[in-house]
């Protein structure tokens, strides 16, 4: 039989799970399309909306990141808040000179392509499914602002990505970033 003291230790030792499980929060919009470097990243997957996400409420900084090499753009953003599921999108566009369209069309070997690129990825510890540009599933990214001394690049992308597993296309639309270059 249980005490009540037993009772109040269980109910402690839950808390966190509770919390944690409590805490996934619901998609409602894109976020806005600006160019301040606010950080943000979201796009249309299939239809449904999806932005990166840690897992309950514990901190994860490396949900969206940025980096610049020469002219070289990397961006990744994950979403951890579906576990044990988690999705990943990489756009990794090359010589960003200035503000202008970058196209997803040319056929590479992630992540060591040698040309622009969109990628996406959907797995539990390894992965189930990754979608890829290539020459037949094209798209474009829109670089609306690139601020090497702010370091802030913003814009748009869509794309279709084929599957590297099957025969499946993914469908990524009203795609936006506002993000700090690290």
């Amino acid at each position: 039989m249980l005490t009540t003291i037993s009772m109040k230790r269980i109910l402690i030792a839950l808390l966190p799970l509770i919390v944690l499980i409590s805490c996934k929060k619901d998609v409602d919009e894109l976020p806005a399309a600006t160019q301040s470097g606010a950080h943000t990243f979201g796009a249309k997957v299939n239809g449904d909306l999806w932005v990166p996400q840690g897992f309950g409420s514990l901190p994860a900084n490396d949900i969206l990141e940025a980096r610049m090499s020469g002219s070289d753009i990397v961006i990744n953003a994950r979403n951890f808040a579906s576990s044990p599921n988690e999705t990943e999108f990489q756009l990794t566009i090359y010589n960003v000179t200035s503000p202008g369209v970058y196209p997803l069309n040319i056929n590479v070997t992630h992540p060591n392509g040698t040309s622009s690129y969109g990628y996406y990825v959907k797995r539990k510890v390894t992965p189930e499914d990754e979608w890829l540009t290539s020459a037949t599933h094209t798209g474009s990214v829109t670089v609306t602002r690139i601020d090497a001394v702010n370091r802030i690049v913003s814009g748009t992308f869509q794309f279709n990505a084929g599957s590297i597993y099957n025969a499946g296309v993914l469908s990524v639309t009203e795609g936006r970033f506002d993000v700090r270059i690290q």
